[in-house]
């Protein structure tokens, strides 16, 4: 991993930015797909599956960007408390953004379900057709779904702490690219 700069590069503020209106739609899209019964539900689900694939894409090349270009260092003077909740909640939001679609994916094998991309492109089942494997992801997909909702909301409000109250440029790092002052 080379040096971080002080600010993130363009190709981590894209993904950053991209991934974030996806998943939020993502999260939009998976509350109006199961509150549905309607004929909208089909074309939720129809595009709720293959979102979720992009997005694994999608953050195995920000984890690989991540890991090639590092990032910015946070403020000297942050607490040790903030700083460790700032490497924690990251893990988090990385992990959970892996566990989401492979949970998703193994869920819908494990229900029978094929999994279309677009048209006649399927992805294989990564487990087994189990009836109760799929009421167990199906349940572990919720509370997962639920607690990156509540992961973004705390990633949402440190970013607003840092730019209105400590205005130390953690939020233009990744907003603008702007250097740290």
């Amino acid at each position: 991993m080379k040096q971080p700069g002080q600010h993130f590069s363009t190709l981590q503020r894209l993904l950053h930015w991209s991934m974030a209106v996806l998943i939020v739609t993502m999260l939009f899209v998976g509350v109006g797909m199961v509150s549905t019964v309607s004929r909208l539900h089909e074309a939720l689900l129809a595009l709720h599956r293959p979102l979720g694939i992009v997005l694994l894409a999608l953050v195995i090349v920000r984890i690989a960007t991540r890991l090639r270009c590092g990032a910015p260092r946070l403020p000297a003077g942050l607490p040790a408390w903030q700083r460790a909740g700032a490497h924690a909640s990251h893990l988090a939001l990385y992990l959970l953004m892996i566990a989401m679609p492979l949970i998703g994916w193994s869920m819908l094998s494990a229900g029978g379900y094929p999994i279309v991309l677009y048209g006649g492109l399927h992805l294989p089942p990564i487990a087994p057709h189990d009836v109760t494997l799929y009421a167990w992801l199906r349940a572990a997909h919720t509370w997962l779904a639920m607690a990156l909702y509540a992961t973004i909301l705390l990633h949402l409000g440190a970013a607003l702490f840092h730019a209105l109250i400590r205005r130390d440029g953690v939020l233009a790092s990744m907003a603008r690219g702007e250097a740290r002052g």
